[in-house]
């Protein structure tokens, strides 16, 4: 995969039982953007990133990360599986964090296992990591001893110290207060102002509007708008104004 290749998703559906999550979902996720999803309840996002790096299985469709597509809906070898899943990361809402590990611990745990990197290695970037967040007075800290945000922050940074070339976002301030919440969007605004490239799962309209270069609106499995934070504001759609509307009213 060259700097320059987008991921480009054709096709893309997901059925639980009776219920369409994804229904024939197409989207290219250029280099260096952020890409925020919104939409209802149940209308497909989590779904739809979950699905990008095969957390859920889709059942049918192609994903492409610049080397040729490859179909998603049927039966995967072991190194397509890990060809995606090694260009992407996931944040959840929960942080997931390791309570016997320390801030540090948990930041190079994956890149040992997962890269190779010996211990040194592993601990230089997860320094490097933990301080990009604001937390390199935080390596010795088990989670227990950390707020909300920072746990979120120390997940982050164990994205980051895998070096992907996508960094999926799944509502990552929800369970965080106002206060806490800010301290994560600061880092997602920062790593966005750096050109990573990130698809956003969230609620926060602030968020869209001043940091994605692109929103998508999704609903009933569907894209049903995908253009810059100005369309999506701007729209007078009227399903559009009043997911805005409410949205604003929370």
């Amino acid at each position: 995969m060259s700097a320059d290749d987008p991921l480009r998703v054709r096709g893309l559906r997901k059925t639980f039982g009776d219920l369409v999550a994804l229904d024939d979902v197409s989207l290219d996720v250029e280099r260096g953007t952020t890409s925020v999803l919104l939409g209802p309840s149940g209308s497909g996002k989590s779904t739809l990133l979950r699905c990008l790096n095969l957390l859920e299985k889709p059942d049918a469709g192609t994903i492409d990360l610049g080397e040729g597509p490859i179909g998603v809906g049927g039966k995967l070898s072991t190194a397509q599986v890990r060809a995606i899943r090694s260009r992407s990361t996931m944040v959840f809402q929960q942080f997931n964090l390791f309570p016997h590990l320390t801030a540090l611990g948990n930041v190079t745990l994956a890149p040992r296992e997962n890269r190779g990197l010996s211990r040194q290695e592993a601990e230089q970037r997860g320094r490097e990591m933990l301080s990009k967040v604001g937390l390199a007075d935080k390596v010795d800290a088990y989670p227990d001893r950390l707020s909300g945000g920072q746990q979120q922050r120390v997940a982050i940074a164990r994205s980051l110290a895998m070096d992907p070339d996508f960094l999926l976002f799944d509502e990552p301030t929800s369970a965080l207060d106002p206060e806490l919440a800010a301290e994560v969007v600061a880092v997602l605004s920062n790593l966005a102002a750096e050109h990573r490239t990130l698809v956003v799962v969230t609620h926060s309209l602030a968020f869209a509007r001043q940091v994605a270069d692109r929103v998508l609106f999704l609903e009933g499995g569907k894209i049903l708008q995908d253009g810059t934070p100005t369309e999506f504001f701007s729209s007078q759609d009227e399903r559009l104004r009043r997911f805005r509307e409410v949205i604003s009213s929370v």
